[in-house]
């Protein structure tokens, strides 16, 4: 007999849930149920589409009801709402929005795919006319038209988060002036606060206004639009507010029907999306999942995972032994003409479960410099610093950025370490890259550091004097550059006179050595110490300093 899968919910994790089940399963009848009116589109092209750069909301349609009903033969029912599980019988409760008949409908075995929902504060002023949310289709469309017919001028994006800047970007494209609010001390959470310094920098070179580390306290109507007031008393008149402060999991329908959630909130899952009961898988946003490098519980509401955990269920059910490795965050977010990408933990991340570590900074051209067109990439490397297994990174640059954290995560998912990234072959040609390319760099670079080559110390203990008291610090950058600005109480000794003036440094006193992005400072640290001095690098050099100094307390 064929058996009766049910799908509650569509998009990333329900759709490819329900595909792949066809794929294993010819006989099975299958049925999606879907709340929106959309069973699979890209959530994530919406602020694309706000911007008008996707034209025509079509577009964001991946696949109709009758797509799936042609090529899989997939019942969709798009406008229907679950309002019940009954595990017991295995029954659902559906109903059809359109016409508000209710039925009851069997299930051998059962996904939810629920996604989440986006967090709309009870704020003072918050049902006022022209604040949006930006999760689906229809609420794009919303925004759209409200731009159409009001011709703003101004909005303020509520959360520095992913769509946030996304949306932020789009609208300044349109020739909105923007201001965003976040009440975190940096855009970008996943990402740490120095590296975030470099897009809060761009972004106010674009124009945008940032209101950081103020929360907004509640919306107001004006003769002439909106006004949104923060915490600190600050008020932003504007002509739309788009609210983008984060989703929490949707599990309403799950802890109604008894089935076990995690310490985080969301639909507690095992390695193959089980649920508590065995009749019933999970993916998607709604669940939590284990972090790949920290091996803490977490939410992570990205695309990638859910289509893996969609697949990961339907082989389960499928009787296969397939099983989800877990989260590490990989992401990647355009700002402007910038790219941003993240992989694997964050210092943050790390320091908050007390997990060792070091760091390297790198700030090299994304190609040879030779070539036309070479950008620069800043990139975060953090590591074991017992073993060198690869924990994390971070880069933020206007070309290549996203491809060199591709590397470094498929690195981490294999559990590979620093000196892996230092022999890894990877394309060469001047016009994509270098002979070293950056991925190399950042394994050189901790390699050296935990061979003892040139071990490095940090700019942190330095500006908070929290390092070695009789420390002497070198600037080896020409004195053209020193004359653009140094660290108090260094001492500028050129790169290229450092042979004969190396006397001038004593050897009974650590040397920490700094210059523009970390490659001088390496070659005068080996220089040092084959000369019998204990010497130190500082990792980024200035242009690290330049933004970090103004994440440090």
């Amino acid at each position: 007999m064929s058996r009766r899968i049910l799908v509650i919910g569509g998009v990333a994790g329900g759709a490819s849930a329900a595909a792949r089940l066809r794929r294993l399963d010819e006989n099975a009848t299958i049925t999606v149920f879907e709340k929106g009116p959309f069973v699979s589109f890209a959530n994530c092209g919406l602020p694309y589409y706000v911007g008008d750069v996707i034209k025509d909301d079509k577009d964001l349609v991946i696949a109709t009801p009758a797509r799936f009903k042609e090529r899989f033969n997939i019942e969709v029912k798009t406008m229907h709402e679950v309002l019940k599980i009954n595990k017991e019988d295995k029954t659902i409760e559906v109903k059809d929005l359109n016409t508000d008949d209710t039925s009851v409908e069997s299930y051998d075995a059962l996904v939810l795919a629920p996604g989440a929902f986006p967090i709309r504060p009870p704020l003072p002023g918050i049902d006022l006319p022209g604040i949006f949310l930006l999760r689906t289709i229809p609420d794009s469309m919303q925004i759209r038209a409200w731009m159409d017919q009001y011709k703003i001028k101004k909005a303020v994006i509520v959360g520095g988060g992913f769509i946030g800047l996304e949306t932020t970007e789009n609208l300044v494209h349109r020739g909105v002036e923007v201001t965003i609010v976040e009440m975190g001390t940096q855009v970008l959470p996943p990402m740490d606060p120095e590296m975030a310094e470099v897009l809060h920098e761009h972004c106010k070179a674009k124009g945008v206004n940032l209101c950081l580390g103020d929360g907004v306290a509640g919306f107001y109507k004006t003769d002439t639009g909106l006004e949104v007031a923060t915490q600190s008393g600050a008020r932003y008149p504007c002509d739309v507010a788009i609210l983008g402060i984060g989703v929490r999991p949707e599990t309403k329908l799950a802890k109604e029907a008894g089935l076990e959630l995690g310490k985080l909130g969301g639909i507690k899952v095992d390695e193959q999306m089980r649920t508590s009961d065995p009749n019933i898988w999970a993916v998607g946003d709604a669940v939590e999942v284990k972090d790949f490098v920290t091996g803490q519980m977490a939410l992570i509401p990205l695309a990638g995972p859910a289509n893996r955990q969609g697949r990961i269920a339907a082989d389960a059910i499928n009787g296969r032994s397939s099983t989800f490795r877990g989260v590490q965050g990989t992401a990647v977010c355009g700002v402007f003409d910038k790219v941003a990408a993240a992989t694997g933990a964050s210092e943050k991340t790390l320091k908050r479960y007390g997990i060792p570590y070091e760091k390297v900074y790198l700030h090299p051209n994304h190609h040879v410099g030779y070539f036309p067109g070479a950008r620069n990439i800043n990139f975060k490397l953090l590591f074991n610093p017992q073993d060198g297994k690869i924990l994390g990174a971070q880069a933020i640059g206007e070309a290549g950025v996203e491809k060199r954290i591709d590397v470094v995560a498929m690195a981490i998912q294999q559990g590979m370490t620093v000196y892996d990234l230092e022999e890894s072959e990877l394309c060469y040609a001047p016009q994509f890259g270098a002979a070293k390319d950056p991925v190399n760099l950042a394994g050189m670079v901790a390699a050296n550091c935990l061979r003892g080559d040139a071990p490095v110390i940090q700019w942190e203990p330095i500006i908070k004097g929290e390092c070695d008291p009789n420390h002497v610090l070198v600037d080896v950058r020409t004195k053209g550059e020193v004359a653009n600005g140094m660290f108090t109480g260094a001492r500028n000794i050129p790169i290229d006179q450092m042979r004969e003036r190396m006397s001038e440094l004593p050897k009974d006193k650590p040397i920490y050595v700094y210059c523009g992005v970390g490659i001088r400072g390496y070659n005068v640290v080996r220089m040092l110490k084959q000369c019998g001095y204990d010497a130190y690098n500082v990792p980024g050099g200035w242009t690290t300093y330049s933004f970090l100094s103004k994440c440090v307390k």
